[in-house]
């Protein structure tokens, strides 16, 4: 039996798992968030780690040692550690796909950790940038991984 495809979370999914005030978003999050952990196909980054504690004890008030909890709980991820050659690899990536630093550096994390698709709601759903396809898990726009 082969592995399931891997799938990139971006920080904004992990986030909303935590967000109250948008009770839809919450339910389909954790239910990405549990259905990847259980199948062992989820991939985060340092950065996505980092992005998280940010987001989660300056925009939905945290507290911070709760969000050092929650952080422990991502472990059951492959984490991809953001090294100087991937953030060559985002410069790059950043420059001739016309997209953000920030978002080239999580596209680059999930291409070298073998993904085929990249759950966020920040970029461009249906694009494929480096192999990986853009999903976005809220609207349901997702595309074919052989597109």
């Amino acid at each position: 039996m082969s592995a399931p495809p891997k799938v990139f979370l971006d920080a904004n999914v992990l986030v909303y798992a935590q967000d109250t005030h948008d009770p839809t978003k919450q339910q389909k999050s954790r239910a990405l968030i549990a259905g990847l952990a259980a199948s062992g196909a989820g991939v985060i980054s340092t950065q996505v780690l980092q992005e998280f504690y940010v987001a989660s004890t300056k925009k939905l008030g945290v507290p911070p040692l709760a969000a050092k909890a929650m952080l422990k709980t991502f472990s059951v991820f492959e984490i991809v550690q953001v090294s100087p050659s991937l953030i060559a690899d985002a410069v790059d990536c950043s420059v001739l796909n016309d997209v953000s630093f920030w978002d080239a550096l999580i596209l680059a994390a999930a291409a070298s950790a073998g993904c085929t698709a990249v759950c966020t709601e920040d970029m461009n759903a249906g694009q494929m940038v480096l192999g990986v396809t853009i999903e976005n898990p809220f609207t349901g726009s997702k595309t074919s991984s052989d597109a």
